[in-house]
């Protein structure tokens, strides 16, 4: 039998159990539970679809509780956690695959495939979805909600505490902050409804797209020449070529570092709200001593 054949019998027949049980209470068919309580228990076999949601999970969930991972988790250039996602079996965000782990929790993201997470909820599996960081504030709430989830409130408690003890050691506050400018591919600036906003400012930094008015987004490269920042900070290369990252080779661009301090972060010290952020803040901050 194909694998979709044996999905779709086994989507039949889970939704047919569900609705059966559902009108022999006479209550209809309960939505799933989003977080451990005495009356709901952790749950048992945790499966992440999510980059993100890979790492918070690593760091909170029990001995077992946490099965598999994506393939995003074992990506050095994706990754915080390389080294202990290798201890987890790895999964390609397929409900095949996912549904053969036999789930009671499935882990993804805001912007997870919505075919791949409405299959599995038809297939009878809780599936909690988590919004990307866009601040801090974001990562605390995110911490809290998957110790909510897996049961694990006390853990999060105490990475949230560890988080907020180490920011604190790392802040960087001065009277004259100096202007850090975040280059990407395509000319992307990061603007103040983000996470590498906040990493800048921890790390004593303004943002000078910020400085400049801009929301953040592609911009034009002479306004990027334009705002003079002492510290450019940008992309590291993916392998292989990619015309998006051409802009990181223009010669306005280079002059543009030649001028001032420069750090190159990988999308693994600042994409999602861990406190693994905390590395690219230690490195933004000590570049304020760096030569230029």
């Amino acid at each position: 039998m194909l694998a979709w054949q044996a999905v779709s019998r086994a989507v039949s027949g889970a939704v047919s159990k569900a609705l059966a049980l559902g009108l022999a209470l006479g209550g209809g068919v309960c939505a799933p539970a989003i977080s451990a309580g005495a009356d709901n228990p952790p749950p048992q076999r945790v499966v992440s679809i999510n980059l993100c949601t890979d790492q918070l999970a690593m760091l909170l969930a029990g001995q077992g509780q946490l099965v598999s991972v994506s393939h995003l988790a074992v990506d050095p250039m994706a990754s915080a956690m390389v080294a202990e996602a290798r201890a987890y079996q790895i999964n390609h965000a397929q409900a095949e695959e996912i549904f053969r782990l036999a789930p009671d929790l499935v882990l993804a993201g805001q912007w997870s495939n919505p075919h791949t997470i409405d299959l599995l909820r038809r297939l009878g599996i809780d599936v909690v979805q988590f919004a990307p960081e866009t601040g801090f504030d974001d990562l605390r709430a995110n911490i809290f909600r998957m110790g909510a989830v897996l049961g694990r409130p006390a853990e999060a408690e105490a990475l949230r505490a560890r988080f907020e003890a180490d920011l604190a050691a790392l802040r960087r506050e001065a009277a004259e902050r100096p202007l850090a400018l975040m280059h990407h591919a395509n000319n992307y600036s990061s603007g103040d409804a983000s996470l590498a906003h906040e990493i800048l400012l921890a790390a004593g930094w303004d943002n000078a797209a910020v400085a400049a008015g801009l929301a953040g987004g592609p911009v034009a490269m002479e306004l990027l020449v334009m705002l003079t920042p002492d510290l450019v900070v940008s992309s590291r290369r993916f392998p292989g070529a990619s015309r998006a990252e051409e802009v990181l080779d223009h010669p306005a661009m280079a002059a543009l570092r030649d001028r001032s301090r420069r750090a190159a972060l990988s999308d693994a010290e600042w994409i999602c709200g861990t406190p693994h952020v905390l590395n690219a803040v230690a490195r933004l901050a000590g570049l304020h001593e760096a030569p230029q």
